[in-house]
């Protein structure tokens, strides 16, 4: 099985985020080998209003999943962990218990409905992500 380079972005700005982000990084630890972390960043909510900020990092993994397996699995997750609303199917954004994104998965370009890579508005549009990606990508 041949392993793939994945940069992933994790949010939360419901209940403990920190530990939710935790919680969620060792949950992809069933999905691959977590090779780097960035330090935590807070930053505030991004194209929807909340009192609510947010604890973001960003990881690398290695894993042998697909694009599509790993988008599945990173939804079980967040699932799981208590998230109710995805901004694909409803339209728009809320408070979130867990988001997960992948950013960039090896050099692959692939677009679906459900899934875009690389994560473009990440890469050159939020500024938490650039800052939070600068020594990943």
């Amino acid at each position: 099985m041949s392993q793939h380079k994945v940069v992933l972005l994790l949010g939360s700005n419901i209940g403990d985020k920190k530990n939710n982000i935790d919680t969620a990084l060792c949950r992809l630890k069933e999905a691959g080998e977590i090779l780097k972390n960035s330090e935590y960043l807070t930053s505030e909510p991004v194209e929807f209003v909340s009192s609510n900020n947010f604890c973001n990092i960003a990881t690398i993994i290695f894993t042998h999943l697909s694009p599509i397996q790993l988008l599945n699995y990173i939804k079980k997750i967040e699932i799981e962990m208590g998230r109710v609303n995805d901004s694909k199917i409803s339209g728009g954004y809320t408070d979130r218990i867990i988001d997960i994104d992948i950013i960039k998965y090896n050099e692959l370009k692939f677009t679906s409905k459900r899934l875009e890579i690389p994560h473009k508005k990440h890469l050159f549009e939020r500024e938490f992500s650039r800052i939070l990606l600068k020594d990943f990508i």
